[in-house]
């Protein structure tokens, strides 16, 4: 038991993070929150609380900086850790290569136009089974490259589970660290305060010395800088608490994802390929009925399309025959033009009459003024 108890010290030196940190194995909890599995302390753990925080000088201004330090940095390392553990995760080559395979499974039908004229009817039925076969062929390669990859994915999440599992212990670890931490300083802050700082302030009130008030209320100030660390490590201690179910929602994932392959390689892969072989026979069935039924198709289109064409034909030349060599219409138009013609004509002579007369007087009028102007100059 002794050796499941954090070790707790005023001098931290920040160790380098592994799934293992110096090779303790904490028992694990199944899948319950973290804050359950370690809500109290046990005895031996609490002795260990009460004996460091003795060793707490919260007049030390360095104690108090680098109080907690090492679990602080073990946690944010963890997270960084824990995030790199997701973002590593990529099928993105996968799902690419089973769009494609989609795409080729949907056109594996044999269906697609061929026009080769009348004679190529006969010709189609074997060019569709070997645009099949070879098909097929493509298919059945990309089939066995998503099991391979698939396959790969599997073990590569089989291990990251396994890791998770040493990341979840390694978690409550912190998790112990951080609260043995947090409840020693509180011990000792709660000592302090109750103790040492009432004797200052009475010691104040007593002498009235300003050496006095002031020792009281340096310790004051060191103890609210104490609470405020403890504080933080309570904020860093609930990131750890949220570690715990963010893990196991990672394991879970990739447990569902590791079934979800395993379910792909032995039915959904081989379904696959037995359809496939099952399109490709009735291919070979079903190529002289297509091929029979396109040529009567294609005879009754024929006939279709001549006895429009006929239809057609008579009708035109019906009517043809029936025309006048003009139409009504259009000696109806060009009597209208003619006569459209005649109006514009008529106005426009109508206005060069106005014009003339009105031209006239204006001139009579200018030849009245130059007369007068020169009877002025002789007289």
């Amino acid at each position: 038991m002794a050796n499941d108890i954090p070790k707790l010290t005023l001098t931290p030196e920040v160790p380098e993070l592994t799934a293992d940190p110096e090779g303790k194995k904490l028992e694990t909890v199944g899948q319950k929150p973290v804050e359950t599995a370690v809500a109290t302390l046990t005895p031996e753990e609490q002795k260990a609380v009460d004996e460091f925080a003795k060793q707490i000088d919260i007049r030390d201004a360095n104690v108090v900086l680098q109080y907690g330090a090492a679990a602080q940095k073990k946690v944010s390392s963890f997270s960084e850790s824990a995030l790199e553990k997701v973002s590593n995760k990529d099928l993105g080559a996968v799902g690419e290569m089973m769009t494609s395979l989609m795409v080729q499974l949907k056109g594996f039908n044999a269906d697609a136009e061929d026009k080769g004229g009348f004679l190529g009817l006969f010709k189609k039925g074997s060019r569709k089974i070997a645009a099949m076969k070879a098909r097929y062929e493509k298919a059945a390669v990309s089939v066995d490259q998503i099991a391979n990859m698939l396959e790969d994915h599997q073990v590569t999440l089989l291990k990251d589970i396994a890791v998770l599992d040493k990341m979840y212990e390694t978690n409550l670890a912190y998790f112990k660290e951080l609260t043995m931490y947090i409840a020693a300083g509180k011990k000792r802050l709660e000592e302090v305060r109750s103790t040492e700082l009432v004797e200052l302030r009475e010691k104040a009130q007593r002498t009235g010395l300003p050496e006095d008030a002031q020792a009281a209320n340096d310790l004051a100030n060191m103890c609210n800088r104490f609470e405020k660390k403890l504080h933080d490590l309570e904020l860093t201690r609930n990131i750890s608490i949220q570690m715990a179910p963010q893990i196991r929602m990672i394991q879970n994932n990739n447990s569902l994802m590791a079934e979800k392959i395993q379910s792909i390689i032995v039915n959904t892969i081989p379904l696959w390929k037995s359809q496939m072989v099952i399109a490709l026979g009735l291919a070979h069935s079903q190529a002289a009925m297509e091929a029979q039924r396109a040529v009567s198709d294609t005879t009754n289109e024929l006939l279709r399309r001549n006895a429009d064409a006929l239809k057609l034909g008579t009708l035109e030349t019906a009517k043809e025959a029936e025309r006048g060599i003009v139409d009504i219409e259009t000696l109806q138009y060009t009597n209208q033009s003619l006569i459209s013609t005649l109006d514009e004509v008529l106005k426009i002579q109508q206005e060069g009459r106005e014009k003339r007369k009105a031209a006239e007087a204006e001139l009579a009028r200018i030849e009245g003024e130059l007369k007068n102007k020169l009877l002025e100059l002789r007289g």
